[in-house]
């Protein structure tokens, strides 16, 4: 039962074939597009998020979760170059553990792309009141800005509702046409930081990183006093919500059936947009700590637009309202790149039957899944209105290091069932690297709150009741309907 009706790669390949999307994007589109996923709200944002949980040792974070994701990107890319269609995760799990564990890791991946979506519009939605106050002089206060559950209450947050909505209808109308848009949004980002960077870095002081690890490595529950909540701190815990600032890498390998030569250029943007992601998230992080500290309740932990507030910090006015027009220029790329993931994998979904058939539709003019991405715009637009972003962004983890650890079990499960299957892409040292990033997945995932862990696994029962009630007679590959 619980490892049945296990799909063929000839089979997934077959399925796409018969309804599949149009082949547009290159390796250098792919590496943006992977960039405009990973780049928004993780490094903008929750580097107060990180500073609150582990201080100056939050450097020490960024490593442990840039270490796990390239790991599992290296996995990703096998998988993908087999798989060329659409899907991800849930394609994977399908050819490796069948139905029921593909369908968990579909319903899991909904808290990756579609409340990692919300949780960045909301961050869009913090820099641009910042933006209004510091340029205009305009306080909109928090009754239209912050949902009903944020640390400082608000009834409805209208900008994040409004940005998930527009980048929703962006995709409608075309994924070669986002792609375009998205690569624009990218370079602004690239800029921001690249200027972050070269003002930061110079003004970094030693004392700024002392105490270095206030709350040592593993996860320890201690009070928020802001919130009244218990909080997971420590490096391991800083690491699990910094995961976050890396996921969107893995939405490159969703457009997988709309890429050109996927066999190359899907490895190509997974592994390339990870490398320089990483590359400027630790030198954003050394910057961001060295010019002012990032001790836990200071005043960086407690910004709501960190690396804008840090610009102000050490005198440059200028570069922080810089920071604020291109984040709220930007980051919408991020949320447009969650809506992606999120619309393609419910796509195959449909596809196959486990969710309602005209999910599968594609628009005749813009060959676009439009349905799809009109209810997830939906979704998303009501969820950034509602939730603060990190509740949000650790649920969204919780989601995410889920699927990361499927794919990289199952990625040695068929090297074992298909020795023989061609390979374009074959992840190097697999015995090694593929048990390393599942270990890596599940330490973080456990380092997650405890409050988090229960939204996960209430949100997987619900998911198994809606397959076994609705999804299981309705698959493709159900008695009678193969």
């Amino acid at each position: 039962m619980l490892f049945d009706r296990i799909k063929s790669l000839d089979a997934i390949l077959t399925t796409a074939a018969k309804n599949s999307l149009h082949r547009s994007l290159g390796a250098f589109q792919l590496t943006m597009l992977g960039i405009g996923g990973i780049i928004g709200t993780g490094i903008f944002v929750l580097t107060a998020e990180a500073a609150t949980k582990a201080g100056p040792a939050m450097m020490i974070s960024f490593v442990l979760a840039a270490v796990v994701c390239g790991l599992t990107a290296l996995c990703y890319s096998e998988m993908a170059a087999m798989l060329p269609v659409s899907g991800s995760a849930y394609t994977y799990s399908y050819a490796t553990f069948g139905e029921v564990i593909a369908w968990t890791v579909g319903w899991a991946l909904v808290l990756e792309y579609a409340i990692a979506a919300s949780a960045v519009s909301v961050g869009w939605s913090g820099y641009m009141v910042g933006l209004f106050r510091d340029l205009l002089g305009f306080n909109i206060g928090p009754t239209w800005t912050h949902g009903p559950l944020d640390a400082e209450p608000g009834l409805f947050n209208i900008p994040a509702f409004c940005i998930a909505l527009t980048m929703a209808g962006l995709l409608y109308l075309g994924t070669k046409e986002s792609a375009r848009v998205n690569a624009v949004l990218v370079a602004i980002k690239i800029l921001a930081l690249s200027l972050f960077v070269i003002l930061a870095v110079p003004v970094i002081h030693g004392a700024n990183f002392q105490p270095f690890n206030p709350f040592g490595f593993f996860k320890s529950e201690v009070m928020d006093p802001a919130s009244g909540h218990m909080v997971a701190v420590g490096i391991a815990a800083a690491a699990s919500s910094i995961f976050f600032a890396y996921v969107g890498f893995d939405a490159v390998s969703t457009a997988a059936e709309e890429t050109k030569n996927p066999n190359r250029n899907i490895p190509i943007g997974l592994i390339g947009s990870l490398a320089i992601c990483t590359v400027f998230y630790l030198l954003v992080a050394a910057g961001a700590i060295g010019s002012i500290g990032a001790q836990p309740g200071g005043a960086l932990a407690t910004s709501h637009d960190a690396l804008a507030y840090v610009m102000r910090a050490i005198h440059y006015p200028l570069a922080s309202k810089l920071l604020q027009i291109a984040a709220g220029i930007a980051l919408p790329s991020v949320v447009l790149m969650m809506i992606y993931g999120q619309t393609r994998i419910a796509f195959v979904m449909a596809r196959d039957g486990l969710l309602p058939a005209p999910l599968a539709k594609v628009h005749p003019k813009f060959k676009t899944p439009y349905v799809i991405t009109m209810v997830t715009g939906v979704f998303v637009a009501f969820f950034a209105a509602l939730f603060p972003v990190d509740q949000l962004a650790d649920i969204s983890n919780s989601g995410t290091l889920f699927a990361f650890a499927a794919v990289t079990i199952g990625v040695m499960m068929l090297r074992i069932k298909l020795p023989n299957q061609n390979r374009p892409f074959r992840t190097p040292f697999l015995w090694v690297v593929a048990p390393i990033a599942t270990a890596g997945c599940v330490f973080l995932f456990f380092q997650l709150s405890f409050y988090t862990l229960k939204l996960f696994f209430a949100w997987a029962a619900i998911g198994l009741i809606i397959y076994f009630f609705y999804s299981r007679k309705r698959s493709g590959m159900a008695p009678g309907r193969g």
